[in-house]
């Protein structure tokens, strides 16, 4: 059974370029596409495109959902089943505009992609997360020991974050020019 098809593999790589400068996409936004199309590839066995059959999709989509999660192995949550059947969704509407792809394959073909509305809402549901109370941080912070020069760095971090309200990774790669102490502060930073 082969592990590519070379077809499939310059249409993806148009598709991933498509997204990148059409669509402006990261490549941490594209790799979850690229990763749920490799998984279609996997189940059809890496057929042809161009073969693409609706019951492709509905098999696809019954195979998926008995799938476990490899590191909790339970069942693959429905957030995971809508991100990957839209990504293949998206990916098979792109391709049925594609020169080549036109008489074989139909735009509404890949609505088959589609999970039920009621798992659709599901996996769009708002999560409440727990998040500390102001008593908490501040209880936190004014407990947190300050002898050395790193206990107090790691104090004044969680006190930052808490007063700013970003994010971890903003925080990481934030400098001391972004903060602006007399008129209390933080100069916006460009996403890269």
């Amino acid at each position: 059974m082969r592990n590519h098809h070379p077809d499939n593999e310059r249409i993806k790589r148009r598709y991933f370029d498509h997204l990148r400068h059409a669509r402006c996409l990261s490549d941490a936004s594209i790799d979850p596409v690229a990763q749920a199309i490799s998984r279609f590839e996997a189940y059809t066995g890496h057929r042809d495109f161009k073969r693409f059959h609706i019951e492709q999709a509905k098999g696809f989509k019954r195979a998926l959902a008995e799938q476990l999660n490899l590191r909790t192995r339970e069942p693959l949550s429905k957030a995971t089943l809508h991100s990957i059947v839209t990504a293949l969704k998206a990916f098979f509407q792109w391709l049925s505009r594609e020169p080549g792809y036109r008489s074989r394959l139909n735009y509404s073909d890949a609505e088959y992609f589609n999970l039920s509305e009621k798992e659709t809402r599901i996996a769009k549901a708002r999560r409440q997360q727990a998040v500390p109370s102001l008593e908490q941080i501040l209880h936190l912070v004014q407990s947190m020991p300050t002898r050395t020069a790193i206990e107090r760095r790691d104090q004044a971090l969680i006190a930052f974050t808490f007063v700013s309200g970003a994010r971890d990774r903003a925080i990481a790669s934030m400098k001391l020019k972004h903060v602006n102490i007399e008129e209390s502060r933080i100069s916006r930073m460009r996403a890269r």
